[in-house]
């Protein structure tokens, strides 16, 4: 009996199998094999579609958003060691990191370069899904959960923004704040609780500590969670195809790890690289100490709401920085229901009539923005034209309506002129609202000088300087 029965395992082999469920190697190599094949195969299936694996199709920014939460993470970590959330001792544990910690200018550039980044690249994944038309359903409600995280991440960068106590931070922090103000009724109610009393001060920075630190990365590791098993349940990424290709259901399978995950460590390694190498040259910007009695000319938001700062000059408060907004995001949401009479999941723009429509539209939304913003400038004032009315009307409902209805006229014209389907036309009004955002987001971060006034960039950087 003694014979046949095996010798008990020890602790460690037992907590080793309870983990990893496979048997003890002594062989180094084989243990971590067996630990990184049971920690991939909770992010990827054991086999993967061969098309899915085309860079040009997912860019692999899905993974490298990832990626750059968890260095934002890491380098987070470090950063609490030294920085004390108090507005007598913020900036000068700023000082203290950039010059008397190893390595701590490095730590603090490349934190905040990589959260800038991640704007950047959570926004390009989601335009690649949409312009591969791979937010349909099944994979509506992931796009939704994407959104969210777009969301999320403006306002990780929202919340950081302030708290290194200088004047760009808490300047970008009052413009910023005070588009909240805007929202009807409870608008200077959102404001107080954000700022913890009615201006910038200590219970703003310990209010904005909190929300960056702990409640928006815990929201945000739960979505990133649901929107990884959401990709899994929904059958993995669409399948990539071209213009005049039928819809494709089957594709040969190859193995995660040496086909997927290897190509994956390649491109983190060739991103982190880049982003040390850029975190080593180029310093996150520190201005002097707060100043709450010296605004500066002009007082910019962070570039990411730069956009709804220029519509601001353009449209009532209550327009340009609420209504467009909330009507662009209730559009994104119902995207996945719009766009749905035409079989092209996988194809790039729809259709290579999608394609010229695509570039037409964007030409359009360059031409036109650029015109309304030197017409709005030098001749168009909507208030002195219509004396009579509030100021509401003339320059936020007359405005908002002939933008309405130039949309609506526009998306009508593609239909009618080009014969557009509807999957086609609704890409074309996208890329002309994305074009038209984007400049104006430019010529906020760039072309607006002392007074808000429109400046070439040289001038603008003259008179910084």
């Amino acid at each position: 009996m003694s014979e046949t029965t095996p010798a008990p395992l020890p602790i460690w082999k037992k907590l080793w199998r309870s983990a990893v469920r496979e048997p003890f190697s002594g062989d180094r190599r084989s243990r971590l094999r067996i630990v990184m094949n049971n920690l991939i195969l909770h992010l990827h299936p054991s086999q993967v579609p061969v098309r899915t694996l085309r860079f040009t199709y997912s860019w692999g920014l899905g993974g490298l958003s990832a990626l750059l939460v968890v260095l934002l993470a890491v380098t987070g970590a470090m950063l609490m060691f030294v920085y004390t959330p108090a507005p007598e001792k913020a900036y000068q544990s700023i000082l203290a990191l950039e010059t008397l910690v190893w390595y701590g200018q490095l730590v603090r550039n490349l934190h905040h370069w990589a959260g800038n980044a991640l704007v950047v690249v959570t926004a390009l994944h989601l335009l690649r899904v949409f312009f591969t038309g791979a937010f349909r359903e099944p994979r509506a409600f992931n796009w939704l959960v994407g959104v969210a995280l777009l969301l999320l991440t403006v306002a990780a960068n929202f919340t950081g923004y302030l708290l290194p106590w200088d004047q760009l931070a808490y300047w970008g922090i009052t413009v910023g704040a005070s588009i909240v103000t805007y929202v009807p009724l409870i608008g200077n109610t959102i404001a107080q609780v954000l700022l913890g009393g009615p201006e910038i001060g200590s219970a703003t920075l310990l209010n904005f500590y909190a929300l960056h630190l702990s409640v928006i990365p815990l929201a945000m590791l739960f979505l990133m969670s649901l929107h990884f098993w959401r990709v899994r349940k929904d059958g993995g990424l669409s399948l990539p195809r071209g213009i005049d290709e039928p819809p494709v259901t089957k594709d040969e399978n190859v193995t995660t790890f040496s086909d997927l995950v290897r190509p994956e460590a390649v491109w983190a390694t060739v991103t982190v690289t880049a982003l040390v190498l850029w975190s080593m040259t180029v310093n996150a910007p520190l201005e002097p100490l707060a100043n709450p009695d010296l605004s500066p000319n002009p007082a910019k938001a962070a570039w990411y709401f730069m956009g709804i700062q220029e519509l601001l000059l353009h449209f009532h408060p209550l327009i340009g920085a609420i209504v467009i907004p909330g009507l662009a995001l209730l559009g994104l949401a119902a995207l996945p229901y719009l766009d749905s009479d035409m079989d092209s999941v996988g194809v790039y723009f729809r259709s290579r009539r999608g394609r010229w429509l695509a570039a037409l539209s964007a030409a359009a939304g360059l031409v036109l923005t650029v015109g309304y913003v030197l017409l709005d400038e030098v001749a168009l004032d909507l208030p002195a034209l219509l004396p009579s009315l509030p100021t509401l009307v003339s320059n936020g409902i007359v405005p908002l309506a002939a933008l309405l209805l130039g949309l609506f006229g526009y998306g009508a014209l593609m239909r009618r002129l080009f014969r557009a389907t509807r999957c086609e036309a609704t890409l074309s009004l996208f890329i002309l609202i994305l074009t038209g955002f984007l400049i104006l987001t430019l010529i906020g971060i760039f072309f607006r000088g002392p007074g808000m006034a429109l400046m070439w960039p040289w001038d603008v950087a003259a008179t910084v300087h």
